[in-house]
């Protein structure tokens, strides 16, 4: 039988950097929310509450609005 590792949950990095409210001005921290291919990543790997990640999200999707971050690309 194979052995399970424990997962490692990540640390909440909204909590950490002291951020209450998500802006969508801030894309040095937004930046942190999206994979290298320009999509958002999912709360399993950013470790957010609910709350946050739908914050978090609709900020991503305003900056890309302003052209502040890329669309997702397609990838080959």
């Amino acid at each position: 039988m194979k052995e399970r590792k424990p997962l490692k949950r990540r640390q909440n990095l909204l909590a950490k950097e002291g951020v209450t409210v998500v802006d969508w001005k801030d894309v040095a921290l937004l930046r942190k929310f999206i994979s290298d291919r320009g999509k958002i990543r999912s709360r399993r790997v950013t470790g957010l509450t609910p709350q946050q990640q739908r914050q978090v999200a609709t900020a991503i999707k305003n900056a890309r609005e302003m052209a502040l971050l890329p669309y997702p690309s397609q990838g080959r």
